[in-house]
């Protein structure tokens, strides 16, 4: 049988276990107005520290040269920042759709694959994203790597339970505008390439500052813990940070609320209501060395326009506490999936399912946003088979069903409206994307559209699939198009890498022909939809700043929304974050970057930051 392929590297541990609730969590200090200029630079984590010649058999990898935080030590050098790429996630046919049963349970305390050992608990060496500007940043993992990730989650597994998220491109505060966006068939774009058909309008000057920056909060014992979730409001950027939620005026950074938390945040809905509702699972105390584990098994549902939370819940199977992987969101309905099966309540607090014992198959989790999405596994652990569900999000009977075939045991559900799954069929990617195929399916019926294959060598969006089904990133789906960038490539400078994003019919699964490129020395991501036009954003060359676009639905032409700064000091802020590993909202002139994840590593240094924003005049 086909060993389950390992978690994206940068990934940080969460615990198993339980513990009672503490109420003192550790304080964020407090935004910062922008780089500070007027002290010494400080070498960036992760940066090159020297400069480096780039070795002659191999030209397409760009030079190193120093990356410090703030304006340069010497002359000003080149430093193409790359794109990082990361593992899993996996999917294929079948049919027919059959009573909606509720999951069975998982033996107790069970860890799920691609665990990790929970906040302080000594850490085994993880591996980390490349960083901008090293050679061999942009390429995936080979397969040695690959096996030696592979091996770290291995021990992870016995230690503890926990899970990563890293999602990019979440919306403005309404439903459905995310990153995998369900973004229907949206509108008609003009015939100047304007965003006439989305809500995303070019500013008369789109250059861009920075408005505020969030310090990384301090982390103890050598740990890493996740500060994963950012939701963008008319009025907030929302934004986890260690066992808390932090809303910040959008333009200035001031804190407007805060929410504390027993224990760090685990997981977060990408997807919120029409009334500004999301939901998280968070730990019930905060980690130690004594007890380093405690379970994802709290359940809250946050008001981002109050500040509050309204309420917290747990499902138990027996007298024990279930542990879960992963929460979204869709209409009135928070859905949790896990090892043990799922569990949905209404946004009141009332309980809609849980697992019931005895039933043969369970929830591993949920895609969320206009529809409710549902994999659920079947079968033994060698004959496992995943079942493609589109639920009643109040009820939970199944509407329709897809089995895929039988021996692919994980799927992520990149879009629930239109229905796409991605898989790595027969681990055939080789590239730890998570995804050789993707799956078109009918909701109404069940059936398949069609299937398009997505080689690994050759595009660069990843989804994880084995214990968060919706972690999918770099790509959107929208006007039953789905929109995938490029791997990167040569470009036309020396040393230059660019890539373009591409569209496939959902229909037809053939290719549209329609191309976006990103520009000689730009990497281009899509973030989500707008209506009928795509949001992408542009990751820079060594002297320019970041972009974020509008791509027209039909016509394909490209509207500057907004552009960074190209500063030494900017840039190298802008850089320590990407779409591979990072949460990016973009709505209304306004862009906001953020780490999912704080470890003692990320505090040693001045100059690092858990969010940064910039905006538009």
């Amino acid at each position: 049988m086909t060993q389950p392929p390992p978690q994206p590297p940068q990934q940080p541990p969460q615990g198993g276990g339980f513990g009672p609730p503490q109420d003192q969590p550790p304080q964020t200090p407090p935004p910062t107005a922008g780089p500070d200029l007027g002290k010494a630079p400080q070498p960036g984590y992760g940066y090159p520290q020297a400069p480096q010649t780039p070795p002659p058999a191999a030209p397409q990898t760009p030079p190193q040269f120093p990356a410090g935080y703030g304006y340069p030590q010497g002359a000003p050098a080149p430093q193409p920042p790359q794109s990082p790429q990361t593992p899993p996630g996996y999917g294929y046919p079948g049919q027919q759709p059959g009573p909606y049963g509720q999951p069975q349970q998982a033996p107790y305390g069970q860890p799920g694959y691609g665990q990790q050992p929970g906040y302080g608990y000594p850490q085994q060496a993880m591996p980390h994203p490349p960083q901008a500007g090293q050679p061999g940043d942009g390429k995936k993992f080979n397969a040695q790597m690959l096996i030696i990730v592979a091996a770290v989650v291995a021990i992870a597994l016995i230690v503890g339970g926990g899970v990563w998220y890293a999602s990019s491109g979440k919306d403005d505060g309404k439903k459905d505008d995310t990153a995998s966006s369900s973004g229907g068939t949206g509108g008609t774009d003009d015939d100047n390439g304007g965003t006439t058909s989305g809500k995303e309008k070019a500013p008369s000057d789109p250059s861009a500052k920075v408005l505020f920056q969030v310090p990384a909060p301090e982390v103890k014992n050598d740990s890493t813990v996740v500060v994963s979730g950012s939701w963008l409001t008319d009025k907030a950027y929302v934004k986890s940070g260690i066992a808390r939620i932090v809303g910040y005026d959008r333009d200035k950074g001031g804190e407007l609320w805060k929410i504390p938390l027993d224990g760090p945040v685990c997981q977060a809905s990408r997807h919120v209501t029409d009334d500004n509702l999301t939901a998280i699972l968070y730990q019930p105390a905060m980690p130690t060395k004594a007890d380093p584990s405690h379970g994802c098994s709290q359940i809250a549902l946050i008001d981002l326009d109050a500040g509050k939370r309204l309420w917290t819940k747990t499902v138990k199977t027996g007298d024990q506490l279930i542990n879960f992987d992963n929460i979204t969101l869709s209409g009135k309905t928070v859905a949790v999936g896990s090892t043990s099966g799922g569990a949905a309540f209404d946004v009141s607090g009332k309980l809609l399912w849980s697992p019931k014992p005895g039933d043969s198959c369970y929830d591993a989790g949920y895609g969320g946003g206009e529809k409710l999405v549902a994999v659920r596994k079947c079968g033994s652990y060698d004959q496992r088979q995943l079942h493609i569900q589109t639920i009643d999000p109040k009820s939970g009977n199944v509407i329709s069903e897809y089995k895929m075939a039988e021996g692919i045991e994980y799927a992520s559900i990149v879009s629930t409206n239109p229905l796409v799954v991605a898989a790595d069929v027969g681990d055939s990617a080789g590239d730890g994307s998570g995804i050789s195929d993707f799956f078109s399916i009918d909701s109404k019926t069940g059936k398949l559209r069609t299937r398009i294959s997505a080689p690994g060598e050759q595009f660069a969006a990843r989804c994880e699939g084995i214990t968060r089904v919706e972690a999918c990133n770099l790509l959107a789906v929208g006007n039953d198009r789905l929109y995938l960038p490029t791997e990167e490539h040569d470009g036309t400078g020396k040393y230059s890498q660019t890539n373009e994003i591409v569209a496939f019919d959902l229909a037809t699964g053939k290719q549209t022909g329609q191309r976006a490129n990103a520009g000689d020395g730009y990497t281009i991501s899509p973030l989500r939809m707008d209506g009928g036009n795509l949001i992408a954003y542009k990751r820079p060359p060594y002297d320019k700043g970041g972009q974020v676009v509008s791509i027209s639905g039909t016509g394909f032409k490209e509207t500057t929304l907004l552009q960074n700064p190209a500063t030494d000091a900017v840039r190298d802020v802008e850089t320590s974050m990407s779409p591979e590993y990072s949460e990016f909202l973009y709505a209304e002139g306004h862009l906001f970057m953020s780490k999912v994840y704080a470890s003692k590593r990320s505090t040693v240094r001045d100059k690092e930051y858990l969010a940064v924003g910039f905006g538009t005049s």
